[in-house]
């Protein structure tokens, strides 16, 4: 048996108490490292705190801006931008709106194809763990320098040789003032192959009989100091001969009288009941109207109210006979109805799509009696 002399001993006692620290020190950091593990936050995906916003002038031609918002999550993130062009205001996400092909940054010079829309920028944060959109509100409508249409012009009236088609100009966008110009012109029957008609450059176009067999369009140009631009309506109906059926009351339609020289007549108004005894029971007038030669109007409108407005107007064509009957519901204004006393009313009788203040319009004051 060998002796074990003391500096063997010794060697032996410190080889042991080394490996017993190795050991320790690595449960130390395997314990340290589940420790790490059991804390480390969660990875989080991006969330908007603040939505993003648009600033800018909203002109054709000037930059917009959009800021990215404000946002959460876990990082890095990183951000994307999409620009949509919305028909008013669009929807909150702009889910209704257009997306502008080749805008991705976060600044957008805004086209022409922009005039009369509003725009919106969405912002899209991603992560490792997701990506989340927020959209800005809209912009105020962007404005064009040189007038832009954004409805396109139209023609109201029958395309009947004799009758008068009315312009409808459209909406346009600008900058203020712009003047407005008309060509009126004549095509084939799909409305291709259109040429200008001499001398058609009035709001107003009478049918002509070079025009039967043929479509009719106008072209309206606007212009203002920056430039002019143009639009075209769509096309009417095919241009015919054709005349109103004759009528047994010797009537004759609207659409036959010519602004130029023809005016309608409110000749009889007929109040149901007369006097009125009531402040709340509805009273019927009967309106008849009449060219200036006393032939009856047939397709006239005929508007009504009181003065002051103490009862509901109403509007409503005229018939074959060229009369129309209207319902006048007394409001909580109708006086208390007293012998002596009488209220008045205001008759028009227009051609629909005339001018406001023009065309063949007539007009009337009537009153009707009282009595307690």
């Amino acid at each position: 048996m060998r002796r074990t002399t003391r500096a063997g001993f010794h060697r032996t006692y410190l080889a042991l108490l080394g490996g017993a620290v190795v050991v320790a020190a690595v449960g130390l950091v395997f314990t340290s490292m589940l420790a790490g593990t059991s804390s480390a936050a969660p990875a989080v995906a991006p969330a908007n705190t603040a939505e993003p916003t648009i600033t800018g002038t909203p002109r054709v031609g000037q930059v917009q801006r959009a800021t990215r918002g404000t946002w959460t999550g876990t990082e890095p993130i990183t951000y994307q931008w999409r620009w949509f062009r919305c028909e008013g205001r669009g929807a909150p996400d702009a889910s209704n709106c257009r997306r502008i092909s080749n805008a991705e940054d976060n600044t957008y010079v805004a086209r022409q194809a922009d005039a009369g829309f509003r725009l919106r920028v969405q912002v899209v944060a991603t992560n490792a763990d997701g990506s989340t959109a927020a959209t800005s509100n809209p912009t105020a409508v962007i404005r064009s320098a040189r007038p832009a249409n954004t409805t396109e012009p139209s023609i109201s009236g029958q395309p009947v040789v004799g009758n008068r088609l009315q312009a409808n100009r459209g909406e346009w966008a600008g900058e203020q003032p712009i003047t407005y110009s008309y060509v009126w012109l004549r095509c084939n029957e799909q409305g291709d192959g259109c040429s200008e008609i001499a001398g058609a450059n009035d709001t107003t176009y009478e049918v002509r009989d070079s025009d039967v067999g043929r479509t009719i369009r106008v072209r309206v140009i606007a212009r203002n100091d920056r430039g002019s631009r143009s639009a075209i309506s769509n096309q009417t109906a095919v241009v015919t001969r054709g005349t109103p059926p004759p009528d047994p009351s010797g009537s004759i339609d609207v659409g036959q009288l010519q602004a130029t020289g023809d005016r309608l007549v409110v000749s009889q108004i007929r109040f149901n009941p007369n006097p009125v005894t009531s402040r709340t029971a509805p009273i019927t007038a009967r309106v008849r109207v009449t060219a200036r030669n006393g032939r009856p109007v047939r397709g006239a409108m005929v508007f009504m109210r009181a003065t002051p407005v103490v009862v509901r107007g109403q509007t409503a064509p005229t018939q074959a006979d060229g009369w129309v009957t209207l319902t006048l519901v007394p409001n909580r204004f109708f006086p208390v109805p007293r012998s002596g006393f009488n209220v008045q009313f205001f008759v028009k009788a227009f051609r629909q799509g005339d001018p406001v203040l023009g065309g063949v319009a007539g007009y009337r004051l009537v009153q009707v009696r009282l009595a307690g």
